[in-house]
């Protein structure tokens, strides 16, 4: 063989090399950071499921306190004090 097709078999070899390891290192971040924007969305998920939670929890107190608050009304009328 000659010197150009064994120079040019050895470029290839370190072409073909250079390439896959750019895929597989850039593979390997994009997988890293999906993996750190899924986590990310999680913890948003999560604080979006507490903050319906607490909004359930607050109405059903709002609607306590005007109960309360009717029942207070209503025996302030029929029990005056005399």
């Amino acid at each position: 063989m000659s010197e150009a097709v064994i120079v040019a078999l050895v470029s290839l070899v370190g072409t073909l090399f250079g390439t896959f390891g750019g895929i597989v290192t850039g593979t390997k971040l994009t997988n890293y950071r999906i993996e750190q924007l899924e986590k990310r969305v999680e913890k948003h998920n999560k604080l979006v499921e507490r903050t319906y939670e607490l909004e359930e929890k607050y109405q059903i107190h709002e609607e306590k306190i005007k109960v309360a608050n009717h029942r207070i009304d209503d025996l302030e009328k029929y029990h005056k004090p005399q």
